[in-house]
């Protein structure tokens, strides 16, 4: 056999050895892992000056959102305390009045907490909440010097007032004035670094409410159809009478 024939199969034999070894051995794969790094061009991260972006669905710092109105959207329920899995969330709820409205529902939360200490940012708090009153940011630069500065109150986590809203509380009777369907559908969609987008969902159709009704059925009427969700309804509010 020719001399150099005889170190090209050499030379084939042993890359096939080689191969072999770190496909099909634990200590070749795990060699394999800085072999292929040797050869890829280093990526540096001018961080914090050019932070790189997060995933669209991160979960990082919460935020308490607000209506476009300025009214919160938490109604003091404590499901997301609940559903919390390290025991991270505080809320006291407290009762609407007259004069001092809060939310549009019959409560609000009066002292809402958040221990980032023992917080694992999982985010069933947010699958929790029933009206999106809880959402994640994408920051996640919220460190500290101390264990008590990493518990922020509603004051750090409500975001700020949208345009043309006012800072609660409001009164009852401006709230009802307004007419606003607040369950119907102005959402935060997508939560974002700075408070969210707010948008108007469509209207929900009246026929709906037959849906929910668990017997009998709803009184007739020749007037002209309305939302029997909007607040302030006087047809609702007089017990369906005029």
């Amino acid at each position: 056999m020719p001399p150099v024939l005889v170190t090209i199969l050499s030379f084939v034999v042993l890359a096939l050895l080689v191969w072999a070894f770190l496909r099909y051995t634990i200590l070749g794969r795990g060699m394999s892992v800085p072999l292929r790094t040797m050869f890829t061009t280093p990526e540096t991260a001018q961080y914090p000056e050019q932070p790189r972006p997060v995933a669209p669905r991160f979960h990082g710092r919460h935020q308490l959102n607000r209506y476009a109105d300025g009214l919160e959207k938490c109604i003091g329920c404590e499901l997301c305390a609940w559903a919390c899995p390290a025991d991270a969330i505080y809320v006291q709820g407290a009762d609407n009045t007259l004069t001092e409205r809060y939310s549009p529902g019959e409560r609000f939360a009066e002292d809402y907490q958040i221990n980032y200490n023992r917080c694992i940012l999982c985010g069933l708090c947010i699958e929790a909440c029933p009206t999106r009153a809880l959402t994640m940011t994408h920051d996640y630069e919220f460190s500290a010097d101390s264990r008590r500065d990493l518990i922020w109150d509603k004051a750090d986590l409500i975001v700020d007032v949208p345009p043309g809203g006012e800072d609660t509380p409001h009164t009852d009777h401006e709230v009802r004035r307004r007419g606003l369907n607040y369950y119907g559908g102005l959402a935060v969609t997508p939560p974002t670094l700075h408070g969210g987008r707010f948008e108007q969902a469509a209207p929900a159709p009246a026929s709906r409410a037959a849906q929910v009704v668990p017997t009998g059925e709803l009184p007739h009427t020749s007037e002209e159809a309305r939302d029997p969700a909007e607040i302030g309804d006087e047809n609702r509010a007089h017990g369906g009478k005029r």
